[in-house]
């Protein structure tokens, strides 16, 4: 895959920050096809955890197909639609740039019974709460970084297993029965 490599920023608490003013926008923009609060994910949201520095957000809707009026609005507030999952998710990214490195935002519309919304949230609880999560996680994560280069596809792909095992599943089409409490 063409591109720069992958690397990871230290955690830095300007991503809480970022991902507040977002959810905001987007809570307001969004109102009438939510089903709950617009949650930051992804790595970027587990203090201490190094990460690419992107915000990866997820936003409940009552209906996948209801939300896909919300394409127009979400795309006036400078975020490019895109193809991730489209069968449980409407998926954007902000800036609107063909370059994944130069992005700073991903949301994901989709209703909180999806498998990507229920593995989603329970890893990042997983990694909230556990320490030797972290620990473990963001070890693989520079390992793989270090391994694939700029293959951003491969990257997450072999990230699968741990997350799997954080879970408690045997693999990506399941989620876990347990989730973990939830802390901001």
């Amino acid at each position: 895959m063409d591109g720069i490599p992958i690397t990871l920023s230290p955690y830095d608490p300007q991503w809480a920050v970022l991902f507040e003013q977002e959810r905001i926008s987007l809570e307001a923009a969004l109102a009438r096809w939510l089903a709950g609060p617009v949650e930051h994910i992804g790595s970027t949201s587990v203090p201490g955890l190094a990460a690419k520095p992107i915000i990866d957000m997820m936003a409940p809707v009552r209906s996948l197909s209801e939300a896909a009026a919300a394409i127009d609005v979400v795309t006036t507030l400078g975020y490019r639609n895109g193809v991730h999952r489209p069968e449980e998710a409407h998926y954007f990214f902000k800036p609107a740039t063909d370059n994944w490195w130069e992005r700073i935002y991903h949301l994901h519309l989709t209703e909180p019974t999806s498998l990507l919304w229920r593995r989603r949230v329970a890893f990042r609880d997983a990694l909230r709460c556990r320490a030797d999560y972290r620990s473990r996680y963001e070890q693989l994560k520079r390992d793989l970084a270090n391994t694939h280069g700029a293959d951003l596809m491969a990257y997450a792909r072999n990230k699968d297993d741990f997350v799997n095992e954080v879970l408690g599943v045997r693999d990506r089409t399941q989620a876990p029965t347990v989730s973990y409490p939830r802390r901001p």
